[in-house]
Order: structure tokens, then C-alpha cells, then sequence
């Protein structure tokens, strides 16, 4: 299992983090112990692939024996920063969501319930099952405009798509209730913010994590400019996602839902991505494609029967950077969500990432 980032300190973490967190190294140089070669001026301009993260991100307390701990994002970067991954990554610096930004997507009444709940020194929210501690409300936005910030650096090109490190997860979020561990919205809000913000028209949101999304489902119903497409463990929290669901209204058709009994794996998952989801998006031709990217459907996760690999997220990770690449000039942001085996969700996420920052 890996080594806690907490025993390397703020300094450490944030230097892993930095401006350009460089896991390169040269075969020649790997061998000889002499560390990574310096950064040559062409490899400063090359366009990089974007990384949210911050250990604010760990002062959302859930209790000990709780499965989305903090532990879970020291695993992550711990995966990104101190492997070999042959890749380089650059920080993209994560700011405060606004409350008008939540309220793109969660009702008013439910914003100001979570922030008086929360400084009222609850320990859960009382919507659903969502542990949260005394600064959950503060990291909660942090972890919003932190994929905000992402949607802002993938749109001005200032990277090659980016993987947002957050916590709270977010896509149980429903428009006036927190569940399943989380609080806001965190792809919901970003995709709308793209809309308002950045006049994208349409958008793509993938989500593959081992639990249905149903907060995100029910965001965008009953709007045909976001198409929801989900693979999924079915029967397993939270009970939605049917086949049948397929959108209402505006947003009849634009809504595809892909549930899988326990056990299953590769060939359905992947199956499912290539003949379903890519001549669906073909169809749709978003502007923007974000990734609900939950680690959870992986072999031997605490809280899913799926046997996804490694390597079954990297290939998935391919076709939405292949439908971001032909349909919205590579504009592409993966946002982490479940993914609860630290040892797994450390290979499950670098993986991916490395998928996503190859050419």
C-alpha cells in the first residue's frame, strides 16, 4: 500500500504538486540512480496535461474506519507524484467555488442548509448519508471551483485536458440533497459553468463509476444540451439507473444508462463504451466532455462487485480522449470520485492519468 503523503508535510506535497510535477526519467538515467534529467526548453512548452490538487482536500474529516477518508487522496498522490509514470503534469491552482456557482445546479434552500448544518457542528448531513466535518462546507467548495478552475485552463488551451484530485466526491449530489458521501455536484456544476461561462453549447459526461450517478441524472433530465452517459453496477446503491432511464422532455434521449450485474467486467464495460457510448456520441458531437472517474468498479474494491483492471481504465480512458479529440477539440476534464482500496485506487488513478497525458 503506499506511503502516506502525510508524513512528507505541506511543503513536500505541494512540491510534488507544483508547477510542473515531472515524474520523467530516461532509462539510461532510471538505471544509474541519477534522477530525473532537466526539464529541456522544448518539454516547457510542450502543452500539458492539467492536475487539480491541494491538501485542503484532506481537511474534509469523515471519522476513523470511514471508506472516503483522507488516506484516499494521499494514495492518489502519492500514485501521481513519487512513481515513475514517464509523464509530466501541470498544477492547475484550485479556488473557491462561489454560491451563485453551486446554485447552477442545487437549490438555494439546500446551499445554505449544508453551510448551516455544517457550521453548526453536525456530523452528517441530514438529506442522506454524508459524514461531514466542522470544514467539509469550505472544502466542499474548494472541490468545486477546483474543477471550475480546470474547465477554465482546458477551454483557453493552457493544457491537453486535466484530471481534478478532489474530494468530496460529488455526482449523488441531487439539486436540494447530499447523499452517498457527497455534498455538491462537482461535474454537474462544472458542466453548466461551461455553458454559462464559456458559451459551450453541449456536453458530454461520462461516468463510470461502480454506483450510478444519480444526482448528476437528475440535474440534466430533462435537458437535451447534456448528454449523461453511465456504466454501472445494477442492483447496488443508490437503485436507479435503469436501462429505461433515458431522459424526459427537452432531454428525452440524452440520458443512456448501461447497468451491469456484479462480477462483471472488460468485455461488458468496454463493450458498452464502444458500442453504445461512442455512436451516441457521435450523434451528440459535444463541445465539452467531462469524466465522473470513479475507481470503485475495479477488482477488489471495498464497496463494488465489478472486475475492472488497470488496464481496462486506461483503454476507457482512451475513447473518451478519442470523442473529446474529434468532437471537442480535446477539451476534456476527469474529475475522481468513488475508488475506495487504497493499494487499487492508487493503480486504478495512475492508469488513467497516464492515459490521459499521453500523446
Amino acid at each position: 500500500m503506499p506511503r502516506s503523503l502525510q508524513s512528507y508535510g505541506r511543503r513536500e506535497f505541494l512540491k510534488y504538486s507544483g508547477a510542473t510535477l515531472s515524474a520523467s526519467f530516461t532509462a539510461g538515467r532510471a538505471k544509474t540512480g541519477r534522477g530525473a534529467p532537466p526539464v529541456r526548453q522544448e518539454a516547457v512548452r510542450r502543452l500539458l496535461t492539467g492536475l487539480v490538487c491541494s491538501p485542503d482536500y484532506k481537511k474534509h474529516l469523515t471519522g476513523a474506519g470511514h471508506p472516503e477518508s483522507p488516506r484516499r487522496l494521499d494514495a492518489v498522490m502519492e500514485a501521481l507524484a513519487l512513481e515513475r509514470l514517464g509523464i509530466e503534469l501541470s498544477r492547475i491552482e484550485p479556488r473557491r467555488a462561489t454560491r451563485e456557482e453551486i446554485l447552477y445546479c442545487h437549490t438555494a434552500a439546500y446551499h445554505d442548509l449544508v453551510k448551516r448544518e455544517i457550521e453548526s457542528g453536525a456530523s452528517g448531513l441530514s438529506t442522506g448519508d454524508t459524514t461531514v466535518g466542522r470544514q467539509s462546507y469550505e472544502v466542499a467548495l474548494l472541490a468545486v471551483g477546483g474543477v471550475l478552475a480546470a474547465v477554465d485552463a482546458v477551454v483557453a488551451g493552457r493544457v491537453r485536458g486535466a484530471f481534478c484530485a478532489v474530494r468530496p466526491p460529488g455526482h449523488h449530489a441531487r439539486p436540494a440533497q447530499g447523499m452517498g458521501f457527497c455534498i455538491f455536484n462537482n461535474v454537474a456544476i462544472a458542466a453548466r459553468y461551461a455553458q454559462k461561462k464559456h458559451q459551450i453549447g453541449k456536453v458530454l459526461i461520462v461516468d463510470w463509476d461502480v454506483h450510478h450517478g444519480n444526482g448528476t441524472q437528475d440535474v440534466f433530465y430533462e435537458d437535451g444540451s447534456v448528454f449523461y452517459f453511465s456504466t454501472h453496477q445494477w442492483p447496488l446503491y443508490p437503485g436507479t439507473g435503469r436501462n429505461e432511464e433515458t431522459g424526459r422532455g427537452a432531454g428525452a434521449g440524452t440520458t443512456l444508462n448501461c447497468p451491469f450485474p456484479m462480477g462483471a467486467g472488460r468485455q461488458e464495460i468496454l463493450g458498452a463504451f464502444q458500442e453504445q457510448l461512442l455512436p451516441a456520441a457521435d450523434r451528440f458531437k459535444p463541445e465539452l466532455v467531462l469524466v465522473s472517474a470513479g475507481f470503485d468498479g475495479r477488482v477488489d474494491d471495498l464497496l463494488g462487485g465489478l472486475r475492472l483492471t488497470d488496464k481496462d481504465f486506461a483503454d476507457l480512458t482512451a475513447i473518451v480522449k478519442d470523442i473529446a479529440q474529434r468532437h471537442a477539440r480535446r477539451r476534456l476534464v476527469s474529475v475522481l470520485e468513488g475508488g475506495y482500496r487504497l493499494d487499487g485506487l492508487a493503480k486504478a488513478t495512475a492508469a488513467h492519468v497516464r492515459a490521459l497525458a499521453g500523446t
